[in-house]
Protein backbone atom coordinates (compact mmCIF):
# COMPACT_ATOMS: atom_id res chain seq x y z
CA UNK A 1 0.00 0.00 0.00
CA UNK A 2 2.38 2.06 0.76
CA UNK A 3 4.86 1.49 -2.18
CA UNK A 4 1.31 2.44 -4.15
CA UNK A 5 0.12 5.23 -2.45
CA UNK A 6 3.04 6.96 -0.92
CA UNK A 7 4.32 7.37 2.50
CA UNK A 8 2.74 10.32 3.50
CA UNK A 9 -0.94 9.17 2.45
CA UNK A 10 -4.46 7.92 4.26
CA UNK A 11 -4.33 5.43 1.71
CA UNK A 12 -1.45 3.42 2.70
CA UNK A 13 -3.06 2.60 5.82
CA UNK A 14 -5.91 1.14 4.22
CA UNK A 15 -8.31 3.92 4.28
CA UNK A 16 -10.71 5.42 1.26
CA UNK A 17 -10.47 8.72 2.58
CA UNK A 18 -9.33 10.82 5.53
CA UNK A 19 -13.22 11.28 6.12
CA UNK A 20 -13.65 7.79 6.62
CA UNK A 21 -10.90 7.32 9.23
CA UNK A 22 -12.38 10.63 11.24
CA UNK A 23 -15.62 8.65 11.49
CA UNK A 24 -14.14 5.58 12.71
CA UNK A 25 -11.89 7.70 15.37
CA UNK A 26 -14.79 9.74 17.02
CA UNK A 27 -16.90 6.39 17.33
CA UNK A 28 -13.69 5.05 19.04
CA UNK A 29 -13.18 7.79 21.21
CA UNK A 30 -16.66 7.24 22.49
CA UNK A 31 -15.34 4.26 24.60
CA UNK A 32 -15.26 6.89 27.75
CA UNK A 33 -13.74 9.78 29.20
CA UNK A 34 -9.81 9.08 28.34
CA UNK A 35 -8.37 12.40 30.63
CA UNK A 36 -5.99 11.23 32.56
CA UNK A 37 -6.50 7.80 31.46
CA UNK A 38 -3.68 5.73 29.78
CA UNK A 39 -4.17 4.55 25.83
CA UNK A 40 -2.62 1.95 23.49
CA UNK A 41 -3.03 2.56 19.80
CA UNK A 42 -2.48 -0.87 18.89
CA UNK A 43 -1.37 -0.56 15.06
CA UNK A 44 -0.92 3.37 14.70
CA UNK A 45 0.37 3.60 11.71
CA UNK A 46 0.85 7.35 11.58
CA UNK A 47 -0.14 8.05 15.29
CA UNK A 48 -3.00 10.11 13.16
CA UNK A 49 -5.72 9.28 16.35
CA UNK A 50 -3.30 10.92 18.91
CA UNK A 51 -3.89 14.35 18.12
CA UNK A 52 -7.24 13.59 17.70
CA UNK A 53 -7.63 12.06 20.79
CA UNK A 54 -5.54 14.97 22.57
CA UNK A 55 -7.82 17.36 20.89
CA UNK A 56 -11.15 15.90 22.82
CA UNK A 57 -8.78 14.59 25.80
CA UNK A 58 -6.39 17.09 26.63
CA UNK A 59 -5.33 15.42 29.69
CA UNK A 60 -4.61 11.68 28.58
CA UNK A 61 -2.00 11.10 30.63
CA UNK A 62 0.03 8.47 28.24
CA UNK A 63 -0.57 7.17 24.72
CA UNK A 64 1.33 3.92 22.98
CA UNK A 65 1.18 3.85 19.50
CA UNK A 66 2.53 0.31 18.94
CA UNK A 67 3.98 -0.16 14.98
CA UNK A 68 4.83 -2.63 13.13
CA UNK A 69 5.83 -1.34 9.56
CA UNK A 70 8.99 0.83 10.02
CA UNK A 71 8.04 3.46 7.60
CA UNK A 72 5.14 4.26 9.30
CA UNK A 73 6.39 3.82 12.54
CA UNK A 74 9.35 6.39 11.49
CA UNK A 75 6.95 9.04 10.20
CA UNK A 76 4.92 8.48 13.64
CA UNK A 77 7.94 8.90 15.65
CA UNK A 78 9.55 11.74 14.40
CA UNK A 79 6.16 13.71 14.53
CA UNK A 80 5.13 12.90 17.94
CA UNK A 81 7.94 11.31 20.11
CA UNK A 82 9.30 14.59 21.52
CA UNK A 83 6.29 15.16 23.51
CA UNK A 84 6.26 14.32 26.62
CA UNK A 85 2.84 12.26 27.00
CA UNK A 86 3.79 9.52 23.96
CA UNK A 87 5.67 6.42 23.57
CA UNK A 88 6.10 4.49 20.46
CA UNK A 89 7.49 1.28 19.97
CA UNK A 90 8.36 -0.16 16.62
CA UNK A 91 6.92 -4.05 16.90
CA UNK A 92 4.06 -6.10 16.08
CA UNK A 93 1.12 -5.72 18.95
CA UNK A 94 0.76 -9.15 18.68
CA UNK A 95 4.68 -10.66 19.81
CA UNK A 96 5.19 -7.90 22.06
CA UNK A 97 5.15 -7.29 25.50
CA UNK A 98 3.30 -4.59 25.76
CA UNK A 99 2.53 -2.72 28.93
CA UNK A 100 -0.92 -2.57 31.39
CA UNK A 101 -2.85 0.65 30.18
CA UNK A 102 -6.55 2.12 30.97
CA UNK A 103 -7.38 1.47 27.10
CA UNK A 104 -6.77 0.23 24.37
CA UNK A 105 -7.93 0.93 21.12
CA UNK A 106 -7.37 -0.57 17.47
CA UNK A 107 -8.51 1.56 14.45
CA UNK A 108 -8.28 -0.62 10.88
CA UNK A 109 -5.22 -2.54 12.40
CA UNK A 110 -7.21 -5.81 12.66
CA UNK A 111 -8.99 -5.69 9.42
CA UNK A 112 -5.47 -6.86 7.59
CA UNK A 113 -5.58 -10.48 6.33
CA UNK A 114 -3.64 -13.50 8.20
CA UNK A 115 -2.95 -16.64 7.39
CA UNK A 116 -2.70 -17.45 11.09
CA UNK A 117 -6.10 -19.78 11.84
CA UNK A 118 -8.27 -17.30 14.29
CA UNK A 119 -5.84 -14.49 13.96
CA UNK A 120 -8.93 -12.32 14.84
CA UNK A 121 -10.03 -14.25 18.05
CA UNK A 122 -6.17 -14.53 18.86
CA UNK A 123 -5.72 -10.16 18.25
CA UNK A 124 -8.94 -9.51 20.37
CA UNK A 125 -7.76 -11.44 23.23
CA UNK A 126 -4.80 -10.29 23.34
CA UNK A 127 -5.39 -6.13 23.60
CA UNK A 128 -7.99 -7.49 25.71
CA UNK A 129 -5.56 -8.60 28.23
CA UNK A 130 -3.70 -5.45 28.31
CA UNK A 131 -6.78 -2.83 29.00
CA UNK A 132 -7.54 -2.43 32.70
CA UNK A 133 -10.54 -0.69 31.58
CA UNK A 134 -11.51 -1.74 28.30
CA UNK A 135 -10.73 -2.22 24.19
CA UNK A 136 -12.77 -0.61 21.36
CA UNK A 137 -11.61 -1.52 17.90
CA UNK A 138 -13.58 -1.43 14.52
CA UNK A 139 -14.01 -3.93 11.86
CA UNK A 140 -15.27 -4.37 8.13
CA UNK A 141 -18.20 -5.99 7.79
CA UNK A 142 -17.93 -6.14 3.94
CA UNK A 143 -15.49 -7.50 1.80
CA UNK A 144 -13.86 -5.09 -0.03
CA UNK A 145 -12.31 -6.16 -3.71
CA UNK A 146 -8.73 -6.37 -3.00
CA UNK A 147 -8.67 -8.97 -0.84
CA UNK A 148 -5.75 -7.37 1.57
CA UNK A 149 -8.08 -6.61 3.90
CA UNK A 150 -10.98 -8.90 5.81
CA UNK A 151 -14.07 -8.26 6.83
CA UNK A 152 -16.14 -10.18 9.63
CA UNK A 153 -19.70 -11.14 11.00
CA UNK A 154 -20.53 -8.28 13.90
CA UNK A 155 -22.44 -11.17 15.26
CA UNK A 156 -19.55 -14.04 15.46
CA UNK A 157 -17.33 -11.45 16.83
CA UNK A 158 -19.84 -9.99 19.20
CA UNK A 159 -20.41 -13.93 20.39
CA UNK A 160 -16.72 -14.44 20.97
CA UNK A 161 -16.72 -11.09 22.81
CA UNK A 162 -18.58 -11.73 25.39
CA UNK A 163 -16.58 -14.91 26.37
CA UNK A 164 -13.92 -12.31 27.34
CA UNK A 165 -16.37 -9.84 29.37
CA UNK A 166 -20.46 -9.55 29.43
CA UNK A 167 -20.15 -5.75 29.17
CA UNK A 168 -19.71 -5.76 25.39
CA UNK A 169 -21.08 -3.07 23.12
CA UNK A 170 -21.34 -2.55 19.37
CA UNK A 171 -22.08 0.57 16.94
CA UNK A 172 -22.81 -0.32 13.81
CA UNK A 173 -24.65 2.81 12.90
CA UNK A 174 -22.43 5.04 11.26
CA UNK A 175 -20.68 3.31 8.56
CA UNK A 176 -22.56 0.81 6.27
CA UNK A 177 -19.20 -1.38 5.88
CA UNK A 178 -17.83 -0.64 9.19
CA UNK A 179 -18.54 -1.64 12.60
CA UNK A 180 -17.06 -1.13 16.35
CA UNK A 181 -16.41 -3.15 19.47
CA UNK A 182 -16.51 -1.86 23.14
CA UNK A 183 -15.37 -4.69 25.57
CA UNK A 184 -14.70 -3.05 29.42
CA UNK A 185 -14.25 -4.63 32.28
Amino acid sequence: MIAGHGADSSFALGWRNEHDQLVRFDVLAGIADLNEKTVIDAGCGYADLYPFLKERYPQISHYYGIEQITELADKAILRYEHLPDTTFITSNFLHTDLPLCDYVLASGSLNYGSSINGFIYSAIEKLYSHCAMGLGFNLLRYMPVDGTLVAYDPDQILTFCKTLSLNVALKADYDEADFTVFIYR
